[in-house]
């Protein structure tokens, strides 16, 4: 099984000066293709943090991110808007949709950056709001839509360009539990076939049992919880 994503050690501290607070400390994580992670942990305990640092959003302050065995340089900012616009797909907790483009323009958007055809723009796209029951509202703008609409638009815009890497931060917090619990199967799914990794930040442990594994952080340290006997087989085969 081929890794995705590697945190060597990572660490991250806020403040300065005599004022420090270690958020994340010495992380040590592989991501595997196909392989769904959820991650739970209290409030401030580094889960936003954690992500933020996978989708090359936040530089660590210590260690070093792999992506696919390439270090990430979080000092160039072109070739990390450049990682973001091919390899990643982040879903936040909220939508976060630019309110000047129809829901159309907001993912073929997505799709142009990542160098897709129009063609593929627009197969990809019907499929995923088919799927996530928002295709009537290709044409509205952001405003026109409800939260939870406004949400399945955000996750069909992470999965548009086939990401390698997929990153949610409580991306059911807007919807109910049948329409959530849906969300995330799709989640899954898309991860399994396009090979990518899933990252999920959850509150909601009803979610647990749909992953392969369950990582828990505390006081920045992280812990895995468990790992279905599936995948930790496949593992120990490969290694």
């Amino acid at each position: 099984m081929r890794r995705v994503l590697f945190c060597q050690e990572i660490s991250k501290d806020y403040g300065s000066g005599n004022i420090v607070e270690r958020v994340l400390k010495r992380v040590d994580l592989e991501f595997f293709e196909g392989q769904a992670s959820v991650l739970i942990g209290p409030s401030g305990s580094g889960k936003t943090t954690l992500l933020s640092i996978l989708g090359c959003l936040l530089a660590p302050s210590d260690g070093q991110l792999l992506i696919e065995n390439s270090v990430v340089n979080f000092s160039d900012k072109s070739s990390l808007t450049e990682v973001r616009r091919q390899k990643l797909g982040f879903i936040f907790q909220h939508a976060q949709l630019l309110p000047f483009l129809s829901i159309e323009g907001n993912l073929a958007l997505i799709g142009r950056n990542a160098g897709m055809s129009s063609e593929d723009i627009a197969q990809r796209l019907d499929s995923l709001l088919n799927r996530l029951e928002v295709f009537q509202m290709r044409k509205k703008f952001p405003n026109q839509l409800s939260g939870g609409q406004r949400q399945r638009v955000a996750i069909a815009r992470a999965l548009l360009h086939r990401p390698s890497i997929v990153l949610a931060d409580e991306p059911t917090a807007a919807l109910d539990w049948n329409t959530g619990r849906a969300v995330v199967e799709l989640l899954l799914e898309q991860a399994r076939i396009e090979k990518a990794v899933l990252v999920v930040v959850t509150h909601d442990t009803r979610m647990l049992p749909l992953f392969d594994r369950v990582l828990s952080i505390a006081d920045g340290i992280l812990t895995e919880q468990y790992q279905t006997a599936a995948i930790a087989t496949t593992l120990i085969t490969q290694s």
